[in-house]
């Protein structure tokens, strides 16, 4: 690669580890009343009062999570706070808070972390939360991110993965499958760049899809759309790791089966052209595709009345006894036993 030498470049060691915290910090604002001391100390001071809290934590590596060939410095440090506030949804909670730590080898300069902090700080003013500390530290192996969160939940009303009981409805926010093939599309084409650096892929009829790779949501519109209706799930997880994974959590916390119905599964239109495409089974990718950040849920039959109607809900399953297993149901109605399918950390 030819380096471009009208590209500023400034190197770390000319800021010092407090400078650069300081400089890539500075435009951070505090937001809640229950930030009472954020960066600049030793720890930062939060007064939650009668509020439960919660707490999570999430470490992305690069060569292992992301790949900077071609994720933007900007989307993965939104993505970055994204996956770490879906974790706190997903307990029904509102994320408030946030620290940042990361470890940079050398060969990123002063401006590439800018972006990269730039994306944590659009995060953090769209979904409303306060960066209040972190730490920097170098490294040999290239770029590490660990984000860590802070969320309140109002009176009784957190939601866990145990709680799901015989009858109760599955139900998922949004589609399915989307961050998995936009993967797909984005290794493919780096591919194509390898052989053919001129060559200038056409991304546009995959720009849904990419965007659910490169730019995911949490859903906390969610969380504020179920105490509207009024609705508290008996369980609830996002789907980070694929949906099976994910169902299986459930069900094994709850210690509960499930017969979950293929005709339901929400694909977008893209999802399915593009299964269609690479020749992949649609169901299969929304089985095991994984980083969709949607949030999977179980509620109580009697709640049913209140989210039937919703586009941002689908019933996809019925939460059975344990005996029954967990299982799919295919279009034909037959039963296939489900397996964890989906990511899987330390696999070869």
């Amino acid at each position: 690669m030819i380096e471009d030498k009208n590209i500023q470049r400034t190197e770390l060691s000319d800021l010092g580890e407090f400078g650069l915290i300081d400089h890539l910090t500075k435009n951070f604002k505090m937001n809640h009343k229950s930030t009472i001391k954020g960066i600049g100390d030793d720890a930062a001071v939060l007064d939650f009062k009668d509020n439960k809290i919660v707490v999570t934590t999430d470490l992305l590596v690069e060569g292992v999570h992301f790949d900077l060939s071609y994720m933007p410095l900007k989307h993965l440090g939104y993505k970055s706070v994204v996956v770490n506030l879906s974790d706190v949804c997903a307990m029904n909670a509102t994320p408030t808070q946030i620290t940042v730590s990361i470890a940079v080898s050398n060969r990123f300069p002063l401006e590439a972390l800018e972006e990269l902090y730039a994306g944590i700080e659009t995060a953090a003013s769209i979904y409303n939360i306060d960066v209040v500390g972190g730490d920097t530290t170098s490294s040999t192996t290239g770029l590490l991110i660990s984000i860590t969160a802070i969320g309140t939940i109002d009176g009784d009303n957190e939601v866990y993965r145990h709680g799901a009981k015989p009858n109760d409805l599955l139900v998922v926010s949004g589609d399915l499958g989307g961050a998995y093939l936009g993967l797909q599309i984005l290794e493919r084409e780096k591919e194509v760049y390898k052989v053919n650096p001129n060559n200038q892929p056409d991304l546009e009829p995959y720009s849904y899809i990419i965007e659910r790779q490169l730019k995911p949501e949490a859903r906390k519109d969610i969380i504020k759309l179920l105490k509207d209706l009024d609705v508290k799930p008996t369980s609830m997880i996002d789907i980070s790791d694929g949906l099976s994974s994910e169902i299986m959590h459930i069900c094994k916390q709850s210690e509960v089966g499930c017969d979950l119905f293929e005709e339901k599964l929400p694909l977008d239109p893209v999802v399915i052209s593009t299964c269609e495409e690479f020749n992949i089974d649609s169901t299969t990718v929304a089985l095991n595709g994984g980083e969709d950040y949607e949030l999977l849920l179980t509620v109580s039959q009697e709640d049913f009345p209140k989210i039937k109607a919703n586009p941002s809900l689908t019933v996809i399953g019925f939460i059975k006894e344990k005996e029954s297993g967990i299982h799919l149901v295919t279009r034909a109605e037959t039963k296939i036993p489900i397996k964890a399918q989906g990511w899987k950390n330390f696999n070869a």
